[in-house]
């Protein structure tokens, strides 16, 4: 399996230079998502003191030409932080600090999804139900060949059935590298609540939540970032793809779900219920904005083992996983918590989904776009 050049290069030595002192002086590693939607960028610069708050950070600027975000002849966009994280690679005092990304003229760029969600969550119709969101992340390990981590080099290892929660060195493949992540997602603050291998042999998936508005897509963003970091360490690479295999392999997914204050509240299955209805007569809004691609991920995505059975029919169920909505068995019985959307894809904008939730869910919005509010 094809590992990067960087690999090789011994972290001992990088070790010795970490472990400089650095005085008063701050690392900040700016992430931000770039023209792709899909992909981040990071550059870092010195602090003359530790921040405290977000407010302590000041804006920065990079060159958006080279990252799909403007022409060349316009080419600066501001960095905003958002979301401030301890840096678990350069560890205390450093920082990771999640940006917006506006253009020249400060207005959102085309891949700043973040900004309206933010202002979504912050309605008062929303803030007041407190929504709270757990997403499912699924990724797929890969040499820098694109071929799947652990997999022959010239065919496919046995059939899916034993990998899902596996155990042992012909099944977990890659371990090593979701322990670092989980660790490091810990020590940055990150709200991640789980992990697990997943069906198809090199995928895993990993938890975050439950976290309230928007810092749902934060801390989801924040977890993909290292996750390719601790990636970049181990030399190979994490796809997000919802489809990297094709052929009766498992696409990967992003599960999310979601409650509201009713919702967890005694005989909250009604408010479930009713979440669920609105939902079903939306599908088409949902799926377009559950990849960034308007849907077509999705149609690449949902064949295999355990995915929804159709992009075109909405279906819910209780514990069931071939739905677009399942209701977990234990809500079903004890009639309140929170249901699952299996619809969204590995590669989503979490900012995207946890807003259409809210916009169909709580402000009651129909049809197929969403609606502008004036405030």
């Amino acid at each position: 399996m094809a590992t990067s050049a960087s690999a090789v290069l011994s972290k001992t030595v990088k070790k010795q230079f970490l472990d400089l002192p650095q005085g008063d002086k701050v690392q900040a590693m700016y992430i931000w998502i770039d023209g792709s939607g899909e992909g981040l960028r990071c550059k870092t610069r010195t602090l003359n003191s530790e921040p405290k708050t977000i407010d302590e950070l000041p804006e920065w600027n990079f060159d958006g030409s080279s990252t799909d975000q403007s022409e060349g002849s316009n080419s600066d966009m501001y960095l905003i932080p958002v979301a401030m994280f301890r840096d678990p690679f350069r560890q205390d005092p450093n920082k990771l600090v999640l940006c917006e990304v506006f253009k020249y003229n400060r207005k959102p760029a085309e891949t700043n999804l973040r900004h309206i969600c933010s202002k979504v969550m912050s309605m008062s119709e929303v803030a007041d139900k407190q929504p709270w969101f757990g997403m499912e992340q699924e990724y797929t390990l890969l040499g820098t060949d694109g071929h799947p981590f652990g997999w022959p080099s010239n065919g496919f290892p046995g059939p899916q059935g034993p990998y899902y929660c596996g155990v042992g060195a012909d099944k977990a493949y890659g371990r090593d590298i979701v322990e670092a992540h989980y660790r490091a997602c810990l020590y940055a603050g990150v709200d991640i609540c789980g992990t697990n291998a997943e069906v198809m042999p090199a995928q895993w998936e990993f938890q975050v939540g439950p976290t309230e508005g928007i810092n749902m897509g934060d801390h989801l963003w924040a977890a993909r970032f290292i996750l390719h970091r601790v990636c970049e360490d181990f030399g190979v690479i994490v796809s997000f793809d919802p489809k990297p295999i094709t052929g009766n392999w498992n696409g990967a997914g992003c599960h999310t779900n979601f409650s509201t204050n009713d919702m967890r509240a005694e005989g909250g299955l009604k408010a479930i219920e009713d979440a669920i209805e609105r939902l079903s007569k939306r599908h088409t809004y949902h799926i377009r904005t559950y990849d960034p691609n308007g849907g077509l991920d999705n149609a690449r995505r949902l064949t295999g083992h355990h995915e929804t059975s159709s992009i075109h029919e909405f279906s819910a169920g209780v514990a069931n996983r071939g739905a677009s909505i399942r209701i977990p068995r234990a809500v079903g019985q004890e009639k309140k918590g929170y249901f699952e959307d299996r619809r969204p894809s590995a590669n989503c904008d979490p900012y995207a989904v946890t807003e259409s939730l809210v916009r169909t869910c709580l402000l009651k919005e129909e049809g197929d776009a969403a609606t502008v509010y004036s405030k």
